[in-house]
């Protein structure tokens, strides 16, 4: 059996984090670093309640920047697959098992996973911003995807060892495309579920218009340069 990471990075995800890391661990993946990015509240003690490895940046770098501490460690450890969820309860730790099957097939080496995108399905604003985004992730990569912006991925460690990135915020997501285009890695998207709660919409760090125009900006400025 291949060894499977699961990589977490969380920000003020203390209500949540303990459930998310549990929920995972119901799967059968007990291999689990939740990455706290500089929180003020008790995210890694409730992360390490629940039985994850916990690695803490002393202040809040960014999602792009605890994912790839994230990955790192997790390759450290031994992994031979890493899998990125987000911490607030929007991925269902069920889809784990067909986004790695790819992989552990030998397939592919990076698996996307993809929201559906219909109405109802995701907020009217995050619908815009994906479309825009997938727009510009093409520009920026070569790459057509569905869902540019989903933050639940799988990756084999050769994969994880090739994916330098240097973005620390949500254009993290759009770079990984353009590093799989650059490396040549071979992928395929996989359906996911999400799970919009009052919870994960309403907070100010998360991905709300203001921070989708920011990372449009940013994803826009180097396809350009």
């Amino acid at each position: 059996m291949k060894a499977v990471y699961i990589v977490i990075p969380a920000y003020d995800e203390e209500k949540l984090i303990g459930q998310v890391v549990q929920d995972v661990a119901k799967e059968g993946f007990t291999s689990i670093i939740v990455v706290d990015d500089g929180s003020s509240d008790t995210t890694s003690q409730a992360a390490q309640s629940a039985g994850a490895i916990v690695i803490r940046h002393r202040i809040n770098r960014g999602k792009g920047a605890a994912t790839r501490t994230g990955i790192e460690a997790a390759v450290q450890l031994g992994a031979d697959i890493v899998v990125t969820m987000d911490g607030d309860g929007q991925h269902s730790p069920k889809d784990i098992h067909a986004v790695i099957q790819p992989i552990m097939e030998n397939k592919y080496e990076v698996v996307l996973g993809s929201r559906q995108i219909s109405k109802g399905a995701m907020p009217s604003h995050k619908i815009v911003h994906n479309k825009i985004a997938n727009t510009i992730t093409l520009l920026y990569s070569g790459i057509r995807v569905q869902d540019s912006q989903s933050g639940f991925r799988a990756y084999s460690r050769h994969a994880c060892t090739l994916l330098d990135t240097t973005s620390d915020s949500y254009e993290y997501e759009s770079e990984i495309i353009r590093l799989i285009a650059a490396h040549k890695l071979s992928y395929v998207e996989a359906p996911i579920s999400t799970l919009y709660t009052d919870y994960s919409t309403s907070k100010l760090h998360k991905q709300d218009i203001s921070n989708g125009i920011r990372t449009v900006y940013k994803m826009l400025w180097k396809a350009l340069s």
